[in-house]
């Protein structure tokens, strides 16, 4: 099979492509080196120049040129800037119904008509009948065309409950009674009024919002409902983290706590045991005085013998 070969009469065309390229970008100095040549088909081959613009890096300037059949004069079909290996590209176009996040509609914003949405199902349709359309639209309140569906329903509920207004938000945890004992709830119609209603007090910070029934806040009407019921025991005890202090208070708790212990009282002495002296430490046995010694100092000792 013989390989297709580049058209000689448009790859030489190099200065025509060029001059399209300049007149497209507007000032010459955007085009910038010859890059090469693609062919595109038979007598159809494009001419790629790099750009110099900025903010456009790996994008160059794509020139495709053509002729007639046995023509020799080369033609300029269309010139584009387009990106190249590296450029820097958007990204990847997202439909707005996956794009648009909650919150991102502003003052004057319009979303588009959806006909297939599923979270709405068709609602009331005139019968003809003037009595029966006048009752559902004035006095049932069934004027619209579609209604929530049992989607749309359990989606709000549940984005709901999840939220910032359900029985998990710290101003919920820390309330002393939930919103359904609150004079201030207004319930919702339907059948989201067992679980959710709007709060009507001006001084609470969820005025005017959907709150759930377990949610709660310390505006609520009875301020002076006790505590809540807890599991936790009635009275923890308190530890200190210096042992020594710990030990020292418990000691003097215990002894303000406890009636000093008396100490037991001595027996009563024994009759016969009062006699005796209490026994002490006996005091040396001085040798009896002799003769000698009890005789005035000028009298003779008497002699022993009788003499």
């Amino acid at each position: 099979m013989a390989t297709a070969t580049l058209d000689p009469v448009l790859t030489t065309a190099v200065d025509l492509a060029r001059a399209a390229a300049e007149e497209v970008a507007g000032r010459p100095h955007l085009v910038g080196e010859h890059l090469g040549t693609v062919r595109e088909q038979d007598r159809v081959v494009s001419h790629q120049f790099a750009t110099t613009a900025p903010g456009y890096v790996g994008w160059c300037w794509t020139v495709t040129l053509s002729r007639v059949p046995r023509g020799r004069t080369a033609t300029v079909s269309e010139v584009e800037l387009l990106p190249g290996d590296g450029a820097v590209l958007a990204p990847a176009w997202v439909p707005w119904s996956e794009r648009l996040q909650p919150g991102d509609l502003g003052s004057g914003d319009v979303l588009p008509f959806v006909a297939d949405d599923d979270r709405l199902e068709q609602g009331f349709e005139a019968t003809g009948d003037l009595d029966v359309d006048v009752m559902a639209l004035f006095e049932l309140g069934l004027g619209r065309e579609r209604v929530l569906s049992r989607t749309g329903r359990a989606e709000a509920a549940e984005r709901w409950y999840r939220g910032s207004n359900g029985p998990t938000s710290p101003t919920a945890v820390a309330a002393s009674a939930p919103c359904s004992s609150c004079g201030f709830m207004l319930l919702l119609a339907g059948s989201l009024r067992t679980e959710f209603g709007v709060c009507a007090n001006e001084w609470s910070p969820d005025d005017g919002r959907v709150v759930s029934m377990d949610h709660g806040c310390g505006a609520h009407s009875q301020t002076d409902l006790g505590p809540v019921p807890t599991d936790w025991p009635d009275a923890a005890p308190v530890i200190d983290e210096m042992a020594q202090d710990l030990e020292i208070s418990t000691r003097d708790d215990d002894a303000e706590s406890e009636p000093a212990v008396e100490s037991e009282p001595v027996a009563e002495a024994d009759p016969v045991l009062e006699a005796d002296p209490v026994v002490e430490a006996e005091p040396s046995v001085e040798a009896e005085p002799s003769v000698a010694d009890t005789a005035p100092a000028d009298e003779p000792a008497a002699d022993p013998a009788g003499e």
